[in-house]
C-alpha cells in the first residue's frame, strides 16, 4: 500500500519549476525591432536608434543591438533558407513572432561571436516566455541543429553552384533576392564581374558624407570643423569619421547638411550643363526631402538663379521647406505629373521615386521588402514624371533625370521612352560629372558604392530641342 505523499519540510528544496529568463536589453529592442519591420513594415534605420533612445540603452549594449537588428534584417533570406532546412518545414509554416526569434538566434550563431550556448539559451527561454515549453523545444531544436554547422557548411549545401547558375550562387551567399542580384548583372553589363563586389557592397555601413553650403563655408573648412576627410569626387563633400552629424554646429546652422556625395554631384551636374541664354529659373520637380533642392539653391544663388521645388507629399513639401530655409526657395505642394505651373525653366531635376535598390546599405530591411512587381507601377510613374519635366523646359533647356536605382527598367528604359517620344537629345552625363570616373559606358552616368563609395545614382542629362 503507497503511503501519504510526503511535503518537503520547509527549507527543504521540492520540484524546481524552470525559471525562464527574458532577454537582456540588446537583445529585447532588436528583437522589438525584427517584429515592427515583420508586422508593420517599419524601417530598422529609423526605428532602432528610437527605441534605444527611449530605453536609455548605451555603448556596447546599443552597439550589439545595432548589430543584432542590422545584421538580421540584412541576411534574412539566408537565415531562412537555413532555418527551413534545420527545422525541415518552409518558414512560411512558422509562427511570425518564433521565426523572428530564430532569425534572431540563428544570426548570433552564424555571424557573430556570440558563443553558441548563450545565442540558444536565450532564444529558447525567450521562446518559452511567449509561448510555451513545447515551442520553447522546436526553437531549442532548429537552433541547436543549425549551431552544429558553420554558415560556409550551410551555404555549401544550400546555395545553387556557381557553374550552373552564378548569379544564382552569388545572390544566396550575399543575401540578396535573386531578381536582385540580376538586375545588378544587367546593370553591369559587360563589368558583371563586379556583382560579387556590388552585393557584398550592400552589406558595409556607408560613411555619412556631409555636404558644405556653396557660400556659406568651403569643404576643406567643414573638414578642419569636424576633423572629417575632403571628398574625393563633389567639391562640396566631407566624410565624417563617426557620430552624430545632427549635432554638429555647421550641420544645426545650416551650413552643411548631411547628403550622399553621389547626391551632391546630381545636383551639381545639373548646373553644369550647357543652357545658353539661362534666365535662372530652375526647378527641382521631385523635391522631397529637400538636399538637392538645398544644394541647387546655394548654387544658384550665386549666379542669381532661383529655384522652384514641386512634392506631392504635405509632410515631404514641409522637409523641403524646412531645408531650404533663407534660400529663397518656392515650395509647392502638387503632384509633379499636373503641377499647375508655367513651362519655360531653363534647368530641371527630376530625381524620381524609385525602387532605392542603390541604397540597399542604408536600409537594411529593404532588399527582401521591395518586389518584382514593384518595377512597372514605379518604372510608369517615371516615365510621366520625365515627360512632365520636359513639357516644363524651354527649347535649349535641360533636364536631369536621376533615380537611386541601377535597375535597367528605371533608367536606361524610362529615357530611351522619353527619347522615342519627346523633343529632346542625350547630352553626354559623364561630363557633368568630372572627377569622377569608371561611370560607365555614356552617355548617362551610373555611380556604384564599390566603385565611388557612393549610393548607386544614376543620371542622364536631355536637352529639350
Amino acid at each position: 500500500m503507497t503511503g501519504p505523499t510526503r511535503r518537503p519540510h520547509r527549507g527543504q528544496a521540492g520540484p524546481r519549476k524552470t525559471q525562464r529568463k527574458p532577454l537582456d536589453p540588446a537583445r529585447r529592442a532588436a528583437f522589438d525591432v525584427l517584429r515592427a519591420v515583420t508586422e508593420r513594415d517599419a524601417y530598422a534605420n529609423l526605428a532602432l536608434p528610437a527605441l534605444l533612445a527611449e530605453r536609455r540603452i548605451t555603448g556596447r549594449d546599443a552597439a550589439f543591438a545595432t548589430e543584432l537588428t542590422y545584421g538580421t534584417c540584412r541576411v534574412r533570406g539566408l537565415l531562412d533558407a537555413i532555418i527551413s532546412a534545420a527545422a525541415q518545414r518552409s518558414t512560411d509554416t512558422i509562427d511570425p513572432v518564433l521565426l523572428d526569434l530564430l532569425r534572431l538566434g540563428s544570426y548570433q550563431l552564424l555571424r557573430t561571436r556570440v558563443e553558441p550556448h548563450a545565442a540558444v539559451s536565450t532564444t529558447v527561454d525567450q521562446a518559452a516566455i511567449e509561448f510555451d515549453s513545447a515551442r520553447a523545444g522546436f526553437v531549442n531544436g532548429v537552433l541547436r541543429t543549425i549551431s552544429g554547422r558553420d554558415e560556409h557548411s550551410w551555404t555549401a549545401e544550400l546555395a545553387p553552384t556557381a557553374d550552373s547558375d552564378p548569379i544564382g550562387h552569388a545572390a544566396f551567399v550575399r543575401a540578396h533576392p535573386r531578381w536582385i542580384a540580376q538586375a545588378f548583372a544587367d546593370a553591369l553589363g559587360a563589368a558583371a564581374g563586379e556583382l560579387d563586389a556590388v552585393l557584398a557592397g550592400d552589406d558595409e555601413r556607408p560613411r555619412v558624407h556631409l555636404a558644405a553650403r556653396p557660400g556659406a563655408l568651403t569643404a576643406a573648412e567643414l573638414a578642419a570643423a569636424v576633423d572629417g576627410d575632403v571628398g574625393r569626387y563633389s567639391p562640396y563633400a566631407v566624410y565624417l569619421p563617426g557620430g552624430d552629424p545632427g549635432q554638429l554646429d555647421a550641420v544645426r546652422t545650416r551650413q552643411a547638411l548631411v547628403q550622399d556625395e553621389g547626391s551632391q554631384l546630381v545636383a551639381r551636374a545639373l548646373t553644369l550643363a550647357p543652357v545658353e541664354g539661362d534666365t535662372g529659373r530652375w526647378l527641382d520637380l521631385c523635391a522631397g526631402p529637400g538636399g538637392k533642392t538645398a544644394l541647387l539653391a546655394a548654387l544658384g544663388g550665386q549666379v542669381g538663379a532661383r529655384v522652384t521645388a514641386v512634392e506631392q507629399a504635405p509632410h515631404r513639401a514641409a522637409m523641403v521647406a524646412d531645408n531650404t530655409r533663407g534660400l529663397g526657395v518656392e515650395v509647392l505642394t502638387a503632384d509633379g505629373r499636373d503641377s499647375g505651373l508655367q513651362p519655360g525653366f531653363d534647368r530641371v531635376l527630376v530625381d524620381v521615386p524609385c525602387t532605392g535598390l542603390g541604397a540597399l546599405r542604408r536600409r537594411p530591411e529593404a532588399r527582401w521588402r521591395r518586389q518584382p512587381g514593384d518595377i512597372p507601377v514605379l518604372a510608369k510613374l517615371q516615365r510621366e514624371l520625365l515627360a512632365a519635366a520636359i513639357a516644363l523646359t524651354r527649347p535649349g533647356g535641360v533636364v536631369l533625370y536621376a533615380t537611386c536605382s541601377p535597375h535597367l527598367s528605371e533608367t536606361v528604359g524610362v529615357v530611351a521612352d522619353a527619347l522615342r517620344r519627346q523633343p529632346v537629345r542625350t547630352l553626354d552625363t559623364r561630363e557633368l560629372f568630372a572627377p569622377a570616373d569608371m561611370l560607365g559606358d555614356g552617355p548617362y552616368v551610373q555611380l556604384w558604392p564599390h566603385r565611388h563609395g557612393t549610393d548607386a545614382m544614376f543620371a542622364a542629362a536631355l536637352q529639350v530641342i
